[in-house]
């Protein structure tokens, strides 16, 4: 009797108007684009190795961790993980000089993206067909900043000690101090947590591995987190899909951490001053006052982890992983 495995895993991530989800950071006003695709048929040996590492912030990452600016005035930390102010200069208009806004406290987002692959083959007949694709520009719904498509055939010699081992794994980790929902989205309906996106600091990795004497295989990867508003939902997906002679595993591993509004205070032109602050606090633990913390509360925490493992005569084995982490879940 043939057996098949087929295994689909969907994590989707929103509470509204409470815990919310992740903020896509914007493109930068330069973005990049890069293409391989890779073909081949072999008697013997083949390699393949991969590798992308991409970390974005909205801020200056150079400086990271910590995420966003601490200053010490007069012995007093202050932060824009609870304090953002901005001087609105727009009145000073001197010999047409226009100073404008100047900020000095913002809240900061950050992301990186990983991707790695290895194909080990050797002793064999194969064949091997990838396609990746990284674009860095804001992206909507159904477009991908990543996506990887690969199909792998491999036979041992039968007088051989042949063997193909494959690896592949996606990671994504974004991390945020919270945003203004009202300078996050174009939906008018949209509104947020209070007025805010809260702070976050979610991670999502998917992946597979292969060894084995004989395997034909096919896995995707994709993912998207780079977007000019907040309704742009977060994704990340995997899927493999693979019959043959060795060991299989494939997984996924996410650590949730979400956060929601507390106590606020929002400042515009007090008393005629032009000031914009955003003062926030955490009326449960008492942070920034009773000690150092974000101004706003952490609550979700929140691990998934499943892995499937198949060794011997595998005769269909799939398996598919979905994250989307999103204030506007499609």
């Amino acid at each position: 009797m043939k057996k098949v495995i087929l295994i689909t895993i969907s994590l989707a991530l929103l509470a509204t108007g409470m815990a919310m989800a992740a903020d896509p950071i914007p493109a930068t006003t330069e973005t990049q684009g890069i293409t391989t695709s890779t073909a081949a048929v072999f008697y013997g040996t083949m390699t393949n190795t991969e590798s992308v590492v991409w970390s974005e912030s909205n801020l200056d990452l150079r400086n990271n961790p910590p995420l966003g600016q601490t200053y010490n005035i007069f012995g007093i930390p202050i932060s824009s993980s609870f304090l953002w102010l901005k001087l609105d200069l727009d009145f000073l208009d001197i010999d047409g000089i226009n100073i404008g806004e100047i900020t000095f406290l913002a809240p900061e987002r950050q992301s990186v993206m990983s991707y790695t692959e290895s194909i080990i083959a050797d002793n064999g007949y194969g064949e091997f067909n990838g396609v990746q694709a990284l674009d860095t520009g804001n992206r909507v719904a159904n477009q991908k900043n990543f996506n990887s498509v690969e199909q792998f055939d491999f036979v041992a010699f039968s007088d051989a000690m042949g063997r193909a081992t494959t690896s592949e794994s996606l990671l994504l980790d974004m991390a945020s101090q919270g945003s203004d929902a009202r300078e996050r989205f174009m939906c008018p309906f949209a509104t947020g947590d209070e007025g805010y996106i809260p702070a976050y600091c979610n991670v999502y990795e998917m992946g597979s591995s292969f060894s084995g004497s004989q395997v034909s295989m096919v896995t995707r990867a994709s993912e998207n987190h780079i977007a000019k508003s907040a309704d742009v939902p977060t994704q990340v997906d995997y899927s493999v899909g693979l019959s043959g002679t060795g060991s299989v595993v494939s997984w996924i591993n996410s650590h949730v951490m979400e956060g929601r509004t507390g106590g606020h205070l929002e400042l515009d032109d007090p008393f005629g001053f032009p000031i914009h602050a955003n003062f926030l606090w955490n009326y449960d633990t008492g942070a920034p006052f009773t000690g150092p913390g974000t101004g706003f509360m952490q609550s979700v925490d929140l691990t998934y982890k499943e892995k499937t493992t198949i060794s011997g005569v595998i005769e269909s084995f799939s398996k598919s992983m979905s994250v989307q982490d999103a204030v506007r879940r499609l």
